[in-house]
């Protein structure tokens, strides 16, 4: 491999990535794309796949974003695209088994167009044994980045056009933060803003602090000032993102200022909603309570990831905190926010879980009552702490948890339905049911999914729906019309 093609292959290292510097992260703005690249894509076609959570959705609006300013058009036609860019998730195992399906079944296409360019990009990406894989059997693969260097994609690209070596340049450890990265936003409604990068938890399950590096919080001036741009631009809606949005702020040695503060000020912002995640319970502090507790655009839907009920098995997560804490927490945000929405996620089949651990966890679900759950079979992530501990319980054993988990959660979230009944609601109208178009679709302010039949004039705006038919997920209503409300829930 000669010096110039050894500049575009930076494989990611796992041991770099578990470091954490003490330097303090410089705040860049984006370069212009190259005069080169400006026009490489004129005329041609660009698809990119997402897998994961709302950061990665995010990453792909902002490498759709950097693309389009190279030219390059959407297009929902894999045969029809100059690029296939693969955005990965390495958070459960399955995630990744899709991934490799995919490289696998575009191999076909990309050996009837040589001329396409195929990527990968994501949290997969940040993985040794992922990079290795890919170099040893999908050498059919153009070019790979990680999650620190999607502002690079200009410069990568032009190098997997011109080379036929595999590009591949993934830093291990975080860069700098990026501001005035382009973003292409589909549909001028709701948008997610990311407040802050990284993780300094390292809980045992999860690979995110080596995929996303360590916390690295936006200056206030700059999300303040994007959000204001996107109520100027009629968005109706902004989620905050973080992978620890309550750690916001901790990092920055030139002022005392965090998540909080950063929610007061967004509650002077004029867009109607502001919503965020996620939230690790360990830092949701007092302050951050009674921000919330102010409501007007601060909607009253807080998901609360608790993973498990028991505190012998939360110890071995590396959650720190307890079930005691976890419920004080819950206490606290009840009492200033009564009519609050609490969603959570919940691992079941940890490492040395036992029965009577796990109706720790169903006890814990029945006193807090969230309205609704993502619920996961643990499975091992190489590289983390939990991946060398001992997986001693039954497939068979954990998936039974999780059927008694799930029904438990349905009945609880059927009942917090069902007190809905005849309430009339605020409905950010989205669009029409992907199941009937006479029918409009929407969610509540505790981000309810809302089926209702009104005139297409409300699509993008906010309707007042009487709920008539709650169900376990869903919530079905009548149009009230233009007249006034004077009760609107949930």
């Amino acid at each position: 491999m000669n010096e110039e093609m050894r500049a575009f292959f930076t494989p990611p290292d796992l041991k770099a990535a578990k470091q954490r510097r003490r330097r303090e992260v410089s705040v860049l703005e984006f370069d212009q794309i190259p005069e080169e690249m400006r026009a490489i894509g004129q005329g041609k076609k660009y698809m990119i796949k997402t897998y994961g959570c709302q950061m990665n959705v995010h990453d792909s609006e902002t490498i759709a974003g950097i693309l389009e300013q190279m030219g390059y058009e959407p297009t929902e036609s894999e045969e029809s695209a100059a690029v296939i860019l693969i955005n990965t998730c390495a958070i459960r195992e399955n995630a990744e088994d899709k991934v490799f399906g995919e490289i696998g079944r575009l191999k076909t296409l990309k050996t009837e167009k040589p001329e396409l360019v195929l990527g990968m990009c994501g949290c997969m990406s940040q993985e040794e044994s992922v990079v290795n894989r890919i170099l040893q059997k999908h050498q059919h693969v153009d070019l790979i980045f990680g999650t620190h260097n999607i502002h690079r994609l200009p410069h990568l690209l032009k190098e997997a056009l011109m080379s036929k070596e595999m590009v591949v340049e993934v830093w291990s450890k975080e860069g700098d933060i990026v501001e005035n990265l382009p973003k292409s936003r589909q549909d001028g409604l709701k948008a997610w803003v990311n407040i802050m990068y990284g993780c300094d938890k390292f809980c045992t399950y999860c690979i995110v602090p080596f995929t996303r590096g360590k916390e690295r919080s936006r200056r206030p001036e700059d999300v303040l000032a994007e959000v204001r741009e996107l109520a100027r631009k009629g968005y109706q809606e902004v989620t905050l993102l973080g992978q620890n949005v309550n750690a916001y702020g901790k990092d920055f040695t030139d002022r005392d200022y965090r998540f909080g503060d950063l929610m007061d000020d967004m509650h002077k912002v004029g867009i109607p909603r502001v919503r965020f995640t996620t939230s690790h319970p360990r830092d949701f502090d007092d302050h951050l309570i009674e921000v919330l507790a102010k409501r007007g655009n601060l909607v009253e839907h807080i998901h609360l990831p608790a993973q498990s009920g028991n505190n012998a098995i939360l110890k071995i997560m590396g959650r720190k905190y307890t079930r005691e804490r976890f419920l004080e927490l819950v206490s606290k945000i009840k009492k200033a926010i009564p009519d609050v929405v609490l969603t959570t996620d919940i691992i079941v089949g940890y490492p040395g879980e036992t029965e009577e651990q796990f109706e720790d966890t169903l006890s814990l679900m029945k006193e807090v009552e969230f309205d609704s759950a993502f619920t996961f079979i643990y499975s091992p992530r190489e590289g983390t702490p939990a991946a060398k501990m001992k997986d001693d319980v039954p497939q068979e054993v954990k998936k039974e948890r999780l059927h008694r988990l799930n029904r438990l959660q349905e009945e609880i979230s059927r009942r917090k339905n069902e007190a809905l009944r005849d309430q009339v609601v605020e409905v950010l109208v989205e669009g029409e049911s992907k199941k009937d178009p006479d029918v409009l679709s929407g969610r509540t302010r505790t981000n309810k999914l809302v089926n209702f039949r009104g005139p297409k004039h409300l699509i993008g705006g906010f309707a007042h729906v009487r709920i008539t038919e709650p169900r376990t997920w869903t919530l079905r209503g009548e149009w009230v019309g233009e007249a006034s409300v004077e009760k609107v829930g949930s």
